[in-house]
């Protein structure tokens, strides 16, 4: 995590994000109050989109504006932005969504939840609950296709990463890596201990809004048999 001694701006910093990107920084310190803002903010630029802004990319600390360099400039955003953030500032933010996915822990599916389990002097079974109670808010999605980054992990829990990442980690794998716990939506390398596995797509290219998960909304695991695993997996093929 990052530290710092006053995380939440009280004017956002502007930062030029290459030739195309305008980035607003609200603090330097992952923090959910300052994740809610810029959901609030995300939420409203989303609806009415600033002219030649093509798209917004939530962070933990801060948004991207993708812009057109030859409809806008920074210059032109940067006062709209600045007294659009005074107006959210007075505003309660919008209730989060709330995402519940199935999460079977078998250990076929999950080859490191006994090594968690051990690290922790916990049982299997004492992990799956600790790690399905809370509701983990989703600061943003990046890494690959739908990756969600996930607050909120239990100190219990917390695992350093594998040594030697593995070459490949199956679609829909739930892990643990340090502070954090997050699900790979595509098969891909990966460091992360995996306890368990998502038999929902996070990440499915034919659909018109092909990624599942959205940053700001708060997301549950709920835990299912190997069986029920299978049924649903089969129901989203």
């Amino acid at each position: 995590m990052i530290q710092a001694a006053h995380p939440f701006y009280d004017t956002p910093v502007f930062r030029p994000a290459g030739d195309r990107g305008l980035l607003m920084e609200f603090g330097n310190v992952i923090d959910p109050a300052i994740n809610a803002r810029i959901r609030g903010f995300a939420d409203r630029l989303s609806g009415d989109m600033p002219p030649g802004v093509e798209e917004i990319i939530p962070t933990y600390c801060a948004l991207i504006l993708v812009y057109d360099p030859l409809a806008t400039a920074p210059d032109t955003l940067i006062p709209g932005l600045t007294a659009l953030n005074e107006e959210l500032t007075a505003r309660p933010q919008p209730a989060p969504d709330i995402v519940e996915l199935p999460v079977c822990y078998h250990p076929d599916l999950g080859p490191d939840l006994a090594h968690v389990a051990e690290v922790h002097d916990l049982t299997p079974e004492e992990v799956v609950e600790i790690h399905t109670s809370p509701l983990y808010p989703v600061y943003m999605i990046g890494f690959t296709p739908g990756f969600p980054y996930l607050g909120g992990l239990p100190e219990r829990l917390h695992t350093p990463r594998l040594s030697s990442p593995r070459t490949h980690v199956p679609a829909g794998s739930v892990g643990i890596a340090n502070n954090q716990t997050g699900i790979y939506p595509i098969a891909s390398p990966g460091g992360w201990q995996l306890i368990g596995q998502c038999p929902v797509k996070l990440f499915d290219p034919l659909k018109e809004d092909p990624i599942l998960l959205k940053a700001g909304s708060l997301l549950k695991f709920t835990a299912v048999s190997l069986d029920e695993f299978r049924k649903i997996r089969e129901e989203n093929r």
